[in-house]
């Protein structure tokens, strides 16, 4: 009986983690540059703190990390047995009498781990990290409309409306003597004037609305050139949030940021809906597959790893890279044709899994017949990208 615990096992697991977590900083790192732009929008333009931004980051974290950790996990077993092999110790191992299979258990343990985590951030994460995202937003968005309101300043941040205070009380937060243009219904335009008015919030929906008291609406409609004047004593204006902080799909909850029971329940109410229904039980089966694509690229990358002993760690990057592409096309593809319905949603959702799995398997059997493996050339192409690169 194999022992997980023993030396070999426990020496194999710690080289593997170093370059686990140096992967996952770094693609963390790829995946939050693109962010960028929005958070120098957000802190510069609506004056947002610092504070609520990371921990907006913070929120969309789960979302990266369920691709991040399959990633990394398949290029912390490559690098780790690609530095074995290159230092001769899986050579030292075989000629001990320690078969390449003895090797799978620490991988399948770190494999596993990987899953494990990975289906946390699918099914706990991704739907936690969404509600906290939405419900932090639209704090922020609160607090930037309360700054961007100012006296005797036109405020056009809302779509088609013009929104204009001539006093706000600094103690109560009511607004006093407000001017709104407001031009959201085709072919009219509406004027309201209201003495004083207060804001309300719904965070659910991501919207405000502007209550206002004893004022008029004078209505003009530009078809037939015709204006009437409607007195109010309360008038609710809506404000839609999104216009002071776009991000699209806020108000929204996609199906792959519900929880499983949510997604079930989804799934019986668009049932009718042949398009909806393929798309949520394709987000359904992706919450349970991608995890398991850490243990497919495990078993991938074992045998790569100890097939290249004379490749450089550009190498098991650059092969890393291009088998974790393939897995993204695989499942690009899977997705497609499974939203068109050439063929059922859990085919194309753990297709690339089976694919990648059982091509790991078959190296891996290759590997233990001692029977070469060609994958030398993606080291020499990775190489000469590098050459190129560092004469630029």
């Amino acid at each position: 009986m194999i022992n997980p615990f023993s030396i070999l096992n426990r020496y194999l697991f710690l080289e593997m983690l170093p370059p686990f977590f140096i992967n996952l900083a770094f693609f963390s790192f790829i995946f939050l540059m693109k962010q960028i732009l929005e958070i120098t929008d957000m802190i510069v333009n609506h004056k947002v703190g610092v504070v609520p931004v990371f921990l907006l980051l913070a929120y969309t974290m789960p979302y990266f990390l369920q691709y991040i950790i399959p990633m990394s996990t398949m290029m912390a077993v490559l690098m780790a047995l690609l530095r074995m092999s290159s230092d001769n110790e899986i050579m030292a191992l075989k000629a001990g009498g320690v078969s390449i299979y003895r090797l799978l258990t620490p991988v399948l343990i770190f494999s596993l781990t990987g899953t494990l985590i990975t289906g946390y951030m699918t099914i706990f994460g991704v739907p936690s990290g969404a509600e906290r995202f939405k419900t932090l937003l639209f704090d922020v968005a609160a607090a930037n409309l309360n700054v961007s309101i100012k006296e005797r300043t036109f405020n056009d941040n809302f779509k088609q409306i013009m929104l204009y205070v001539n006093k706000i009380d600094p103690q109560s937060g009511e607004l006093h003597n407000v001017l709104i243009e407001d031009s959201r219904t085709s072919g009219g335009n509406n004027t309201v004037v209201a003495r004083r008015g207060r804001l309300f919030g719904e965070p659910k929906e991501m919207v405000y609305f502007l209550r206002l008291y004893d004022g008029t609406i004078s209505q003009m409609d530009m078809r037939d050139r015709s204006s009437h004047t409607i007195n109010f004593e309360t008038y609710d204006i809506r404000l839609d949030l999104k216009d002071v902080i776009s991000t699209p799909g806020i108000a929204n909850q996609a199906p792959d940021e519900m929880t499983l029971p949510h997604l079930r329940a989804y799934l019986k109410r668009v049932s009718s809906d042949k398009a909806q229904y393929l798309s949520a039980l394709l987000k359904y089966h992706k919450k349970f597959s991608i995890p398991v694509a850490c243990l497919a690229m495990g078993l991938l990358a074992m045998p790569l790893g100890i097939q290249a002993r004379h490749s450089k760690k550009a190498f098991g990057i650059g092969l890393g890279l291009l088998f974790f592409l393939l897995y993204y096309i695989l499942l690009s593809v899977g997705t497609a044709f499974g939203e068109n319905g050439n063929y059922p949603p859990v085919v194309g959702m753990w297709m690339p899994n089976v694919v990648l799995g059982g091509f790991g398997i078959y190296l891996l059997v290759l590997s233990a017949k001692e029977k070469k493996i060609r994958v030398n050339w993606v080291g020499r192409m990775v190489d000469g990208v590098m050459k190129r690169f560092g004469r630029i």
